[in-house]
């Protein structure tokens, strides 16, 4: 079994969907993030991720705005179900 790779959530780029290892904060912003359905192994999709710009992602159907300091204490995975779509060798 090979190890996943941890990151926080504001590295990750636009459209990629990842899941929910942990939250590095408090109570107060754990309990505020799981009441926005921020829960362990919960997938989500990131929707925007622009410097500047809002930080925007997918979590269970819905949109959610969050800091750039919320989303750096948020770890996250990759998902494992995602492939490389790019190198897939077909022309129209």
């Amino acid at each position: 079994m090979e190890p996943k790779e941890i990151h926080p959530l504001s590295i990750v780029s636009s459209g990629k969907k990842v899941k929910l290892v942990s939250i590095e904060a408090g109570r107060g912003l754990s309990n505020r993030l799981a009441s926005m359905g921020l829960v362990s192994n919960v997938e989500i999709t990131v929707v925007s991720n622009s410097h500047p710009g809002p930080f925007v992602i997918n979590v269970k159907g819905s949109k959610v705005m969050l800091g750039r300091g919320m989303a750096n204490k948020i770890m996250v995975s990759g998902c494992g179900n995602e492939k490389d779509k790019s190198g897939s060798g077909r022309q129209s």
